[in-house]
């Protein structure tokens, strides 16, 4: 198993220790602190729209479907673990390290 600071690897899937802001004016990944890989997302945090827009925007820069990213943990919170399956590229800002992942 592959281990980062804030991810890991189980066999095709990739493991990402989150802390997710929303509300903010953008989209995008901030990179790691404290161990958690810091995402900033538009949406509100009422009703899933977070947790929906951050599914759409992992499965955009992990280049994978929607339904291949799964919120595993933290629903309800800024902390969440995010599972993706066989992300089919590694966005540089998520500072993964490409030869262990």
């Amino acid at each position: 198993m592959a281990v980062g600071g804030c991810w890991h690897r189980e066999g095709e899937v990739l493991v990402l220790r989150c802390q997710v802001q929303p509300r903010a004016s953008e989209d995008r990944i901030v990179g790691e602190h404290d161990g958690r890989l810091r995402i900033r997302i538009r949406a509100l945090p009422s009703d899933g729209e977070a947790n929906a827009r951050l599914r759409r925007f992992l499965a955009e820069r992990f280049g994978v479907a929607p339904s291949a990213v799964e919120i595993d943990r933290g629903h309800g919170s800024r902390l969440k673990t995010v599972r993706i399956r066989a992300p089919a590229q590694l966005p540089p800002e998520a500072g993964i390290d490409d030869a262990r992942a």
